[in-house]
C-alpha cells in the first residue's frame, strides 16, 4: 500500500501524520518544544529543536505502525508560516534563534518602512499589509542583531528560510533550499502577481536576493529524503493555513474555512483572481498544483485558542483547555462582560500592533464561569470581524463556513460561532486538515489522485451547526464587542 507522510510543523508542537490512500489515519505522532519569551512581545523557537522534534516524530510514527519507508509514496510538508530562520549554508548552522510569526519585536522597522513611502507597494505587490507579523523585517533584524552576518549574507554565506524551506534543506541534506508560492506570499517580500521575489523590497531592507530561496508549485517533488536509506520524495511543501483550505477541500471561488488553533486563520478561495482587499484582509496565494495559481483572502487573529491557554496557564481558571466548553454552558451568558485578547496586538482587519488585551464590563457577581464564556466568545467575535470583512471585498456572500483546527471539537465555540455570524458551520470528519491537505498535495504530485476532483470525493462532514439566534440580539452583542475593542486599540502606542 502507498502511504502518504504528512509532517506538520507547527507553532507549539510537531507532529508526523500517516494516511492511506483513503484518507484514514493510520498513525500518528507529536513532540511539544519549548517556547522562549526573551522580552515582552518578543517569541521565538531553536531552529535545531524544531529540526529534530519533526525528525523524531517521523521516525516514532514509522515505529509505531511498523509501516517500512519503502512503502511511503511521498511527504508532504506544512508548517508554521512567517516565522523566520537564517543559516550558515556550509555548516547549516542557524545564526540565530527562529523569530515566530507571533514575535513583535520589528515594529519599529514596520514603521520605518511606512514612513518610506512603502506602504502601498507592499499592499499592491505582496498583498499584504506593513506589519510586523511576516518575515521581511524579521530577517533584516537578525541581519543587524548578529555582528557580520550582512557581510557573509552579501558573500553568500548565509540562507534564509521559513520553516518549510528549513525542513526541506535538513530532510535533503543541504541539497534543495527551496519554498512554494504560500510561504513566499507571506514574507511580504514576494511579488504575488508576477510570482517572484520583489527587488524593491529586497533592496529597501537590505536583503541580497543570493539568501532567498528557490520558489515553487505546492504541489511538486522538491527532492527527496533519506529515511533509512530509502529515497522518499517530497512531494509538497505549503503553509499551514493554505494545507487546511486545500485539505477542506476549498477550491472553488467562494468555499471558506476557518482554522482554530493558536490563532484564528479565515481563508476564502478567489480564484485566478487576486482580489485586493479594502476592508483590511490580505490576499495571498492558495496551494497550488499543476502549474495553475488560485488567490485567496485571509483574515488572521492572533490569539484564538491561545486564550484558552492563558486562562489555564496564567489565570489558573482552568485544569484543562477542554474544560472551557463545559463551564461556558453553565451560564446564559457572559453578564456583560467582554474580553478582547489582543495580547501582541490586533490582526485583521484592524492591523494594530499596539493593541493590548482588555476586559469590560466586570461586576462584583462576574464569576469564573463568565470569563470563561467571555474568552470563547472573543474567539467567535474576531472571526466574525474577519467573515464581513472578506464578504464585502469578494462580494460574495458566504454559504457555510468550514471549521476546523484543535478548537472545532469545541460544539459551544462552533456554535456562537454560527449564531453570531448568522450562517452555518460545517465540521469535517478528520479535523486534521491542515496534514490532510500536505497529504492531498503530495499525493498529487506522485500520481496517486490526478485532480481536485477525486479529492473532493472523499470529503464527509461530522458536523453542521446552524444559527438560532435572532438578528436583533446578533447585532446588539456585536455592537458591544466593537465598543470593546476599541478600547484595546493602540494601548502600548508610545507617546
Amino acid at each position: 500500500m502507498a502511504y502518504l507522510l504528512a509532517l506538520d510543523q507547527g507553532t507549539t508542537s510537531s507532529r508526523a501524520i500517516l494516511f492511506d490512500p483513503t484518507q484514514t489515519i493510520v498513525g500518528t505522532a507529536q513532540k511539544e518544544f519549548t517556547q522562549h519569551y526573551p522580552q515582552e512581545g518578543w517569541v521565538e523557537h531553536d531552529p535545531m529543536e524544531i529540526w529534530s522534534s519533526q525528525f523524531g516524530v517521523m521516525m516514532e510514527v514509522l515505529a509505531k505502525t511498523g509501516v517500512s519507508p519503502a512503502d511511503i509514496a511521498a511527504i508532504g510538508i506544512t508548517n508554521q508560516r512567517e516565522t523566520t530562520i537564517l543559516w550558515d549554508k556550509e555548516s547549516g548552522k542557524p545564526i540565530h534563534p527562529a523569530i515566530v510569526w507571533q514575535c513583535r519585536r520589528t515594529a519599529t522597522l514596520v514603521d520605518q518602512l511606512v514612513a518610506e513611502g512603502l506602504e502601498e507597494h507592499i499592499r499592491e505587490t505582496t498583498g499584504l499589509v506593513p506589519d510586523a507579523y511576516f518575515s521581511a523585517t524579521k530577517i533584516r533584524w537578525i541581519l543587524d542583531a548578529v555582528p557580520g552576518a550582512q557581510e557573509r549574507a552579501e558573500r553568500g554565506e548565509l540562507l534564509f528560510g521559513t520553516v518549510d524551506t528549513w525542513l526541506l534543506w535538513k530532510l535533503t541534506g543541504g541539497a534543495v533550499h527551496a519554498t512554494d508560492f504560500t510561504n513566499a506570499s507571506r514574507t511580504m517580500l514576494f511579488d504575488i502577481h508576477r510570482r517572484c521575489w520583489d527587488e524593491t523590497l529586497c533592496k529597501a531592507l537590505n536583503i541580497p536576493l543570493a539568501m532567498l530561496p528557490q520558489v515553487m508549485d505546492s504541489s511538486t517533488i522538491f527532492g527527496y529524503a533519506d529515511v533509512q536509506g530509502v529515497k522518499i520524495p517530497i512531494g509538497s511543501l505549503v503553509g499551514d493555513q493554505q494545507a487546511a483550505l486545500f485539505g477542506q477541500v476549498c477550491v472553488q471561488p467562494g468555499e471558506a474555512k476557518n482554522t482554530y488553533g493558536t490563532g484564528c486563520f479565515l481563508l476564502m478561495n478567489t480564484g485566478e483572481e487576486a482580489v485586493r482587499s479594502r476592508n483590511g484582509l490580505l490576499t495571498t496565494i492558495a496551494a497550488s498544483f499543476g502549474g495553475k495559481v488560485q488567490y485567496a483572502l485571509e483574515g488572521s487573529v492572533f490569539v484564538g485558542g491561545a486564550v484558552i491557554q492563558w486562562l489555564r496557564d496564567e489565570l489558573g481558571l482552568l485544569t484543562h483547555s477542554h474544560d472551557a466548553e463545559a463551564l461556558a454552558k453553565t451560564v446564559p451568558d457572559t453578564g456583560g462582560v467582554y474580553l478582547v485578547p489582543a495580547f501582541t496586538g490586533l490582526g485583521a482587519p484592524y492591523w494594530d500592533m499596539y493593541a493590548r488585551g482588555c476586559m469590560v464590563g466586570l461586576t462584583r457577581g462576574t464569576t469564573r464561569a463568565h470569563l470563561v464564556r467571555a474568552a470563547q466568545e472573543s474567539i467567535a467575535y474576531q472571526v466574525s470581524d474577519l467573515v464581513s470583512a472578506m464578504e464585502r471585498d469578494s462580494g460574495i456572500a458566504l454559504e457555510t463556513l468550514r471549521a476546523d483546527g484543535g478548537a472545532s471539537r469545541d460544539a459551544f465555540l462552533l456554535q456562537f460561532q454560527s449564531d453570531i455570524i448568522g450562517r452555518p458551520v460545517e465540521r469535517p470528519s478528520i479535523r486534521e486538515t491542515t496534514a490532510l491537505g500536505a497529504a492531498y498535495l503530495a499525493g498529487l504530485a506522485v500520481g496517486i489522485w490526478k485532480d481536485a476532483d477525486e479529492i473532493r470525493a472523499l470529503r464527509q462532514s461530522d458536523a453542521t451547526f446552524v444559527p438560532t439566534m435572532q438578528a436583533e440580539q446578533r447585532d446588539e452583542l456585536l455592537a458591544h464587542w466593537h465598543r470593546a475593542v476599541e478600547h484595546a486599540r493602540g494601548w502600548a502606542k508610545p507617546e
